[in-house]
């Protein structure tokens, strides 16, 4: 009897830390689009840490902030998002959820020109690596070809980025200045992207709207096929972001 009572509170604790890891602390995300290439790929799978930046009701586990604070527009943070961050959202402008990359934090001017971003009158440094050429996944089986680049952020990482053109409609906006208590996001694939450039987008995003830090890939749902000439990534897993 004994046995079967530190059986059960063994099992519950380690349901209880399970719970708190997997839904308070973190979250798994699915990617569904293109608009973070190259750096997600569609398929991946990604953990978000919850926690990075404090909880707003948008973060709280098993939808309790609708339930519980659906009035409540506030955050408890701790930290705030930097340059270059990889964050996950609740869109202000629809019922989505989306991940993109955070290029302006309160007070930046925003601009893009011809295609390169503009951070405070500096126009961002950006080195092209080579071309690529892969397949859509989006149903329509189109190849594209696109410029990689290694972007750096001011302050920020290196990350990549694709272009397929200088003259895209989104290649031209701005200047802009990110209100306080909000970050300008643009997706990796920056041709592919419906994001604070866009009409329609997120626009500025609260912070209150954000659910976390994208930290890394554990595993990817590979969804390319191998096919010659055409680019097909690899070796996602457990990279960090």
């Amino acid at each position: 009897m004994r046995e079967g009572i530190e059986a059960v509170r063994f099992f519950s604790g380690v349901i209880a830390i399970w719970f708190a890891w997997t839904s308070i602390a973190f979250a798994t995300y699915y990617i569904p689009t293109e608009s973070m290439q190259p750096t997600l790929e569609v398929g991946d799978r990604i953990i978000v840490s919850k926690w990075a930046y404090g909880y707003s009701r948008h973060s709280l586990p098993l939808g309790l902030g609708d339930v519980l604070l659906p009035d409540w527009d506030g955050r408890i943070g701790w930290a705030e998002p930097q340059r270059g961050d990889v964050i996950v959202l609740q869109s202000p402008s629809a019922d989505l959820v989306l991940i993109k990359r955070v290029t302006g934090v309160p007070g930046d001017v925003v601009e893009v020109r011809d295609g390169r971003l503009v951070i405070n009158g500096d126009m961002v440094v950006r080195e092209q690596s080579e071309m690529r050429t892969y397949r859509q996944h989006n149903g329509i089986p189109a190849v594209l070809e696109v410029m990689a680049f290694e972007e750096e952020l001011p302050g920020g990482p290196v990350h990549w980025i694709y272009e397929r053109t200088d003259r895209h409609p989104l290649d031209d906006f701005g200047p802009v200045r990110v209100p306080d208590g909000h970050v300008f996001l643009m997706g990796d694939n920056r041709d592919n992207s419906i994001d604070s450039r866009a009409q329609g987008g997120p626009g500025f995003v609260p912070m209150a709207n954000i659910i976390g830090r994208a930290e890394t890939v554990p595993f990817t749902l590979e969804r390319c096929q191998r096919e010659p000439d055409l680019h097909c990534p690899t070796g996602r897993v457990w990279r960090p972001l």
